[in-house]
């Protein structure tokens, strides 16, 4: 096998913010994994939250000899070496474990949902995202999803977060989940609005605390009568014990667990101890989306709306019809490449 990439920034329709940060581009590396005439497609996406950068993802991916693996189908092995090369760089891992799927189903000539034994059928609706915003941004980017989605969600962990969710309530009664990115630290308070959410129509609370305070968000488990996953509190499979009967679900995201091999563990521990799942993603292209796709049809909640938020998608992959992921039959994760890219 012969791995090849280059780096590629995706440009934003809109200014993104979080409790955190804002930003208008995110950047990327798109990769290329070619066996016997055929090319997977995979890719790295980095938000600053996870560390990496286009130099580290480059420069691990640069440390991979995929040459020495002559079967594609040896997935274990094959993933086995990458994660062992040097820990961390779960997105640089990421972006081969996407291309080595894409690879194997275009080998198979099946879609990736297949290889997992799933029924595309069964792909749930997916969240939109409502960053955080001045109250006229916020209501034109609700005007522009209510129609299409059915559920939003939207960014809280401010100081007027009831101002935010009263102001998307004017324009819509459509079902909200929500995200504070760890930006509720006062336990009560948290309780509180738990309370307040749900008679305005929210149907979970995604990390509403810092990783480090497990201890409060699982009292605010016991206390809220609405769910709470975790996003930032679960990267990789290992870190799920830790949160059986801390939070209700997990948000799994191909960037930060390494890739589709390790979101299909994750998604059956969780199911194991009882806990909802979720599968979000970062700002990414129909690529990375698309492959998380292959694997919604497994969860109860779906957030893939990453690339609908840029404006430079070099891919056409899974589409959003009537608010539902709808995956296509192509083999792979199903994308189709609409701009050439130097790989």
């Amino acid at each position: 096998m012969k791995l090849t990439f280059s780096p590629y920034t995706l440009e934003l329709k809109h200014t993104f913010t979080i409790s955190t940060y804002s930003r208008d581009s995110t950047p990327g590396v798109q990769v290329r994994l070619r066996h016997e005439g055929i090319t997977g497609y995979g890719e790295a996406a980095m938000p600053q939250y996870l560390g990496e950068t286009v130099e580290s993802v480059m420069s691990f991916l640069s440390k991979a000899d995929m040459s020495q693996f002559n079967d594609p189908m040896m997935t274990e092995d094959i993933l086995s070496y990458v994660d062992h090369l040097a820990p961390g760089n779960c997105a640089a891992k990421a972006a081969i474990d996407i291309a080595l799927h894409d690879l194997i189903g275009k080998m198979m000539d099946i879609p990736c949902h297949r290889l997992f034994g799933l029924d595309k059928s069964k792909a749930p609706e997916t969240s939109y995202t409502i960053g955080i915003a001045s109250p006229q941004e916020t209501t034109q980017k609700v005007k522009e999803a209510s129609d299409k989605y059915h559920i939003l969600k939207v960014k809280l962990g401010t100081d007027h977060d009831r101002q935010i969710i009263e102001s998307v309530r004017r324009e819509t009664d459509t079902p909200l989940i929500v995200d504070a990115n760890q930006g509720w630290n006062d336990l009560d308070k948290a309780i509180d609005m738990c309370h307040w959410l749900k008679e305005m129509g929210v149907r979970l609370v995604e990390q509403p605390m810092t990783c480090s305070k497990l201890d409060l968000m699982a009292q605010l488990r016991e206390a809220s009568p609405i769910p709470i996953f975790a996003d930032e509190s679960v990267q990789r499979a290992s870190d799920i014990w830790r949160l059986d009967g801390v939070v209700d679900g997990i948000n799994i995201k191909l960037m930060k667990c390494t890739g589709m091999h390790e979101a299909w563990n994750m998604i059956n521990i969780a199911r194991s101890l009882g806990m909802m799942t979720m599968l979000g993603c970062m700002t990414e292209t129909s690529c990375a989306v698309s492959a998380a796709a292959q694997l919604s049809p497994a969860v109860d909640f779906a957030d893939l709306d990453g690339n609908l938020l840029i404006a430079n998608d070099p891919f056409d992959g899974m589409h959003v019809v009537g608010g539902r992921i709808t995956l296509n039959d192509r083999p792979g994760i199903g994308v189709i490449e609409i701009k050439q890219m130097q790989a």
